[in-house]
């Protein structure tokens, strides 16, 4: 079993769903969690996805697993246009995300982050066949963020 994780708002931590929302990786209307590969990755994604953290809105961190043997499809660095890290590089990035997520050729996406490009994020695709077995939410709790972060 492999474990990712994802601090989010307390009110969006009792189930795994996904917003819908445009991202680096997808489209708007393609549900796919975002979730890092350690706990100090997930938290830092959250610090430069936001326009402010609010520490009056309670935050959690998830655990989820993913079962052994879930197919993986890995996008390599060397894969990827000069300015996939920027935000000019959305467009590009967001037509290979989305491509991968409505050909449902794995339930799980492992991506470069653009703030430490050693490390990756995992996407999971909601709408994947495997999902509802495949993935499991292990654990939610209390994420207390480090006043030197807000």
């Amino acid at each position: 079993m492999m474990e990712v994780f994802k601090i989010c708002r307390e009110k969006y931590a009792n189930a795994l769903n996904a917003s819908g929302a445009a991202n680096r990786w997808n489209k708007k209307e393609e549900f796919v969690i975002y979730a890092g590969g350690s706990r100090s990755l997930s938290a830092l994604e959250t610090v430069v996805h936001r326009a402010a953290i609010n520490i009056s809105n309670p935050y959690k961190l998830l655990t989820i697993s993913i079962k052994d043997k879930t197919p993986i499809k890995e996008i390599a660095i060397k894969d990827l246009p000069a300015n996939w890290n920027t935000i000019e590089g959305y467009i590009k990035l967001q037509e290979i995300g989305s491509k991968w997520v409505n050909s449902l050729e794995t339930l799980i996406l492992k991506v470069p982050s653009a703030i430490i490009s050693q490390e990756y994020n995992y996407l999971i695709n909601t709408k994947h066949p495997l999902f509802a077995t495949n993935i499991r939410l292990e654990s939610v709790v209390d994420f207390a963020w480090d006043k030197r972060f807000l």
